[in-house]
């Protein structure tokens, strides 16, 4: 690593540990995080999220979208319904990745064609784990947990460009695109496991992300990361490939 890749490095790794510059707006997300720490009513985290109606709208798309195709029928036709068979954690999960692909359009024309890029392959690799778990028999799975591991399949990448992209904006000297292409090569799994410490996401899909990269092992036969595992592994996408 050069002197000035390290300094960025260094740099990037500051900024992920800042919330606020990773995300962006946190009106939604803090409220909906203390009325999910608490436990409390439902109709609290009803009135949160439709408070917001893009993001009412994504979670029905979301909800919907893990169903499996013979659900069709019975898909949810309400927010509330939506909800309430999601769970808080998926909620959150869903809740987030929605505002980081918010703040992820907000970022200067120089990083959208990476951006697009990361985000393009996180959809597919949802939509192709979720689908993977339809096609499978004998497991009990939940398809939105599995849906929601996989849209931070490429979480560190993700963060770091936008941190990346706050630093530069900062910088009185732009510096070029190539040096986080090559901290994000050879620095993934260091700048994601700092990007799930530093925005204290549950710890279960943290753990889950380890073993769905192969960088932890389970005898867990209904784990949502086994699923995931096998197409990031054809994708030659794992952390640590197998």
């Amino acid at each position: 690593m050069t002197d000035l890749e390290h300094q960025v490095f260094t740099q990037v790794r500051a900024i992920i540990g800042n919330e606020e510059q990773v995300i962006g707006r946190r009106g939604i997300l803090i409220p909906l995080k203390k009325a999910i720490i608490a436990d409390g009513d439902i109709r609290n985290v009803i009135d949160i999220v439709s408070s917001d109606p893009a993001l009412a709208a994504h979670m029905l798309y979301r909800s919907n979208a893990a169903a499996a195709p013979c659900a069709a029928a019975i898909k949810n036709r309400s927010l509330k319904d939506a909800l309430v068979r999601l769970g808080q954690i998926n909620i959150y999960r869903y809740a987030f990745s929605f505002y980081l692909k918010e703040r992820l359009d907000e970022l200067p024309q120089l990083y959208k064609k990476l951006v697009t890029g990361y985000w393009t392959l996180t959809e597919s690799i949802a939509v192709e784990s979720v689908d993977s778990l339809h096609q499978m028999e004998g497991v009990n799975i939940d398809p939105d947990e599995v849906q929601t591991l996989a849209l931070f399949s490429v979480f560190g990448e993700i963060v770091a460009l936008t941190a990346f992209a706050y630093l530069n904006a900062e910088s009185e000297q732009s510096l070029p695109l190539s040096i986080i292409k090559s901290i994000i090569d050879n620095h993934k799994q260091t700048l994601t496991l700092d990007a799930f410490e530093a925005l204290d996401l549950d710890e279960e899909l943290r753990q889950e992300f380890m073993i769905a990269h192969n960088l932890r092992q389970t005898r867990n036969t209904d784990s949502p990361g086994l699923i995931l595992r096998r197409v990031l592994a054809m994708r030659n996408q794992l952390l640590k490939p197998l």
